[in-house]
């Protein structure tokens, strides 16, 4: 597995990295990925099926000056900002055990998380929700993906030292909630996990095997796909 630590100047870049790592192993990349990224400003990515009008306040994200964008992966809308650790993982399916479908890619590499960053946290982590990760019920970690023919991109967040009242002023609360937030506000239901990110970068690579890091990254279609798909209101408003 390759390995890339890298953070665009921009949203749609970041998330057009994602898209784009996902296609060029389609395309026939001979490696997996690991890659992170950190943003350095606030934005709100919905889930693929979202209504961004029924998810997000939108007219609080135009007062604040927080763009919204659509990502390709399923799941719920969420707030990126400074204080987020992202993480990106291109995986073969083929022929891959514990990977033949979305319910068993889940399972799988939520309990591989799970497994490989308990030994930095006294607490017993915990698998809930379909894709979240939680201390004592709160929330630290939650995760989307996306499936091709050969290849799936799995990719979540870390919160380690985030914003949760933005979150509130933003977010309303969610059409679906798993059963274990009962209800709870976004400040009661989430939390910060006391680590820094090098801590979970390394944890995380040293479990993947995730050592030599990519080279020749594609970089015009990364650029061009950021600015068509993810700039394009058409786009990120289609629901």
């Amino acid at each position: 597995m390759k390995y890339l630590d890298l953070t665009f100047p921009t949203p749609e870049e970041n998330l057009a990295c994602d898209e784009v790592l996902l296609d060029w192993a389609e395309a026939g990349a001979p490696f997996e990925v690991l890659r992170f990224w950190e943003p350095d400003d606030y934005f709100i990515v919905v889930g693929y099926s979202n209504k961004a009008g029924a998810e997000v306040n939108l007219p609080a994200c135009q007062r604040e000056g927080v763009p919204l964008l659509r990502r390709i992966s399923g799941g719920g809308s969420v707030l990126q900002g400074p204080g987020c650790l992202n993480f990106s993982l291109v995986l073969k399916t083929a022929n891959s055990p514990g990977l033949q479908s979305i319910t068993q890619s889940n399972a799988l590499i939520m309990e591989n998380h799970r497994a490989a960053l308990q030994p930095l946290i006294p607490a017993p982590i915990e698998v809930r929700g379909i894709t979240d990760l939680a201390l004592n019920g709160r929330k630290f970690s939650g995760n989307a993906q996306r499936r091709k023919k050969s290849f799936l991109l799995f990719h979540g967040t870390f919160l380690l030292n985030f914003n949760f009242f933005l979150v509130e002023k933003l977010l309303p609360f969610p059409s679906q909630q798993p059963d274990y937030r009962q209800n709870r506000s976004h400040r009661n239901f989430l939390m910060n996990l006391s680590l820094a990110a090098e801590e979970i970068k390394k944890v995380l690579r040293r479990f993947w095997n995730a050592e030599e890091e990519i080279k020749g990254l594609p970089f015009a279609p990364i650029q061009e796909l950021a600015m068509t798909r993810y700039r394009d209101p058409a786009w990120n408003f289609k629901f």
